[in-house]
């Protein structure tokens, strides 16, 4: 493992000890939910018996949604409490998941052209080369097959709702593709039920320009299906709130794209 990759596990185990909002298994799913909560756009179709990657996804969340709509489901993940709360999830439902540990810019473990799907939540961001996670997610998957990709919004990388300084949230740091995000509050606020807040170190990011993500994915041999920001209409937000701060800026952005490698002339990687 590299620097990166060590650093990010540490930090990602120190956030799912607190309970982070992404390691909180989710319990109360049932087939209605689960469809809305992956596919409230309706791009997924019938997933029964297809097989799925969550990839960089533990938690304990997307992967029994899809255990929930009839997948074979395969979760990869860096960190052992993610992969622990997804079992934990399976368990709940009577559910059998494959949970697998590993950096997602690896997917050596797995053949070539082994899954329908591959979804993978706001995580690319965690590796400093989107490209080489593009090349391994195209090797596994089948040809036909979706790609769901979050991604943050480079524009705004390293801003929050915190940088509120009562006109706006200023940019400052350069757009480069693979720089490191400075962040200017190094630690995530970890929310529990009563209310109180646990501070803890950040992972390491890592911005990712919207030409290294789109033409990245189209030299894979990837079609662009559609894509999706996570706005928030609320106009009567207030400035310093998170929903003010999605107001003015989507933090994510959502994007399906379909395998079809040697569709288009110019595209060389002509591999299945």
């Amino acid at each position: 493992m590299d620097k990166v990759t060590i650093d990010n596990k540490v930090r990602w185990e120190e956030l799912a000890q607190a309970n982070v909002s992404f390691s909180r298994p989710l319990l109360t799913l049932d087939a209605t939910t689960a469809r809305q909560l992956l596919d409230p756009q309706q791009h997924l179709g019938d997933v029964a018996g297809k097989n799925v990657l969550c990839l960089a996804s533990g938690g304990g969340q997307q992967s029994v949604a899809f255990a929930w709509l009839g997948a074979h489901v395969t979760v990869y993940d860096l960190a052992e409490t993610q992969l622990a709360r997804d079992q934990v999830a399976a368990a709940h439902y009577g559910f059998a998941i494959q949970t697998v540990q590993g950096d997602m810019r690896d997917l050596a473990c797995f053949a070539t052209s082994t899954f329908d799907i591959v979804w993978q939540p706001p995580s690319i961001n965690y590796v400093p080369d989107a490209r080489c996670v593009f090349a391994e997610v195209a090797r596994v998957l089948r040809r036909g097959g979706l790609y769901r990709l979050d991604f943050d919004n480079p524009f705004v990388m390293g801003l929050d709702e915190r940088d509120w300084n009562g006109v706006g949230y200023a940019l400052s740091q350069p757009y480069v593709d693979s720089a490191e995000v400075e962040r200017t509050n190094p630690c995530w606020e970890v929310w529990d039920e009563a209310g109180h807040c646990q501070l803890v170190k950040a992972p390491r990011q890592f911005r990712h320009t919207l030409d290294t993500v789109i033409n990245g994915l189209i030299e894979q041999g990837f079609i662009l299906l559609t894509l999706a920001e996570d706005l928030n209409e609320n106009s009567e937000a207030l400035p310093g709130t998170w929903d003010h701060f999605k107001l003015v800026a989507p933090p994510i952005f959502s994007l399906w794209s379909r395998y079809c490698p040697g569709l288009f002339a110019s595209d060389t990687t002509g591999s299945d």
